[in-house]
């Protein structure tokens, strides 16, 4: 073990590195299952609602283009300020849209935002985390987002109630972004607590030295790393996918049962407590044994999960298989909490890491972007049902992918112990 990792302490990041990222959650949290309601309130039918919904990944792909390039030159705290501002303004447009079309473009920017917002925090931690500790680290990290998907729909299912009307769940996130801002205004950038990276080492005049790492952009990083990213990362494009169609298919899989907004708001948190509950065993298992040994398990339970739903539509006591199904896809996530941010930083440049960090959420957010649309489309041509099952035979594809590639690619865990 070395000093670092000796003198290495949670509580040195938890507040600089966790507690921001914890309050946008919740807001997050909060709004994500009642969007395809909302799109229903505003007139549009099952798979327009679910593209809609899905438009929150498109803005995180569209995101994740400039956002390694931004965070490298202005840093991590000034990148999450203004992604909480820009989120505010997409918040706005959606609770004051009065048709899908300005709902579509406020979800479009909260979701740019979104990923400004968590390659910041992937990136801190990646760089200030010592490796012996990196998948606990990040899976508390990824924690903090499930402890706030887990009370965001709670708190919905009560201002929900409490208001009488769908929007009003976009005041949640807009007081979550002003907290998250005032947060990190209010405490000292990280940089001055645990050092300047040397890629932010400027001269007074503003010039960059000579021997500072030059950054990449997005697209040279791609091409530089596109071995890894055409492999491993296929996996971690599907494990985005079937995240993002269980975040659509649960509620739009609700609306077409007849369950009402405030109970699907009340089952989806729920379902969010048990992901959350296993967060930190899954960073455990990640530092004592491998990756792969929440990878696999993962995209398993997700493809098995998905592919139960595919039946249970018009058979009796399907409500009561729909809160089934959605407690055993929260069990599969939550074992894979923290996995594909893991993976990236193991593969990122320590010094410099949100070049690649970017083009890897790219791999990620590709497949969470593409998911609703192809649950969207194969819902129109077929039925809710079949998309189900399709997202579930691709779940069993990224778990062979990632039993494929990643002991080629990843930390070999054994090794680093000796």
């Amino acid at each position: 073990m070395t000093p670092s990792e000796r003198s290495f302490s949670f509580r040195s990041v938890a507040v600089a590195g966790i507690l921001p990222s914890l309050v946008f959650a919740v807001g997050e949290g909060a709004i994500i299952p009642i969007i395809p309601v909302i799109a229903s309130n505003l007139g549009a039918n099952l798979a327009v609602a679910g593209t809609i919904a899905g438009m929150i990944m498109v803005g995180k792909l569209i995101g994740d283009i400039p956002s390694g390039w931004v965070i490298s030159r202005i840093g991590e705290r000034m990148a999450m300020i203004y992604a909480s501002l820009l989120s505010i303004v997409g918040l706005v447009i959606g609770l004051l849209a009065p048709n899908t079309l300005l709902l579509t473009v406020g979800i479009l920017l909260v979701g740019l935002a979104t990923a400004v917002f968590a390659l910041a925090r992937h990136a801190f931690m990646t760089v200030y985390v010592p490796i012996a500790y990196r998948a606990r680290a990040l899976s508390s990290l990824a924690g903090a987002f499930r402890f706030g998907y887990f009370i965001g729909p709670l708190i919905s299912a009560g201002i929900i109630h409490l208001t009488g009307t769908s929007q009003s769940v976009f005041w949640i996130h807009i007081t979550a972004c002003l907290a998250a801002a005032a947060i990190l205004l209010l405490l000292p950038d990280p940089s001055a607590i645990f050092g300047v990276l040397p890629r932010r080492l400027e001269a007074r005049d503003g010039a960059v030295p000579d021997d500072a790492p030059k950054t990449l952009g997005l697209f040279p990083t791609i091409w530089k790393s596109r071995g890894v990213l055409v492999k491993l990362g296929s996996g971690a494009a599907l494990m985005g996918a079937l995240r993002a169609s269980r975040q659509v298919i649960l509620p739009l899989w609700a609306v077409s049962i007849a369950i009402s907004d405030t109970d699907t708001a009340l089952i989806i948190g729920v379902a969010g407590g048990i992901d959350f509950a296993l967060f930190y065993a899954s960073g455990q298992i990640m530092d004592r044994f491998g990756r792969l040994w929440t990878a696999v398990p993962a995209m398993i339970g997700l493809g098995i999960g998905h592919l139960i739903l595919m039946v249970t539509h018009d058979v009796p006591g399907r409500v009561a298989l729909f809160i089934a199904v959605a407690v055993l896809l929260s069990l599969a996530n939550g074992i894979g909490s923290g996995v594909g941010m893991t993976i990236g930083a193991d593969l990122a440049d320590k010094d410099n890491p949100a070049p690649f960090l970017g083009a890897w959420r790219l791999a990620v957010d590709s497949g969470g972007a593409v998911a609703p649309v192809v649950v969207s489309l194969i819902t129109t041509l077929a039925s809710l049902a079949i998309a189900s099952g399709v997202m579930g035979v691709f779940g069993l594809l990224g778990a062979a992918i990632f039993a494929r590639y990643i002991p080629r690619y990843g930390v070999n865990i054994r090794r680093r112990k000796n």
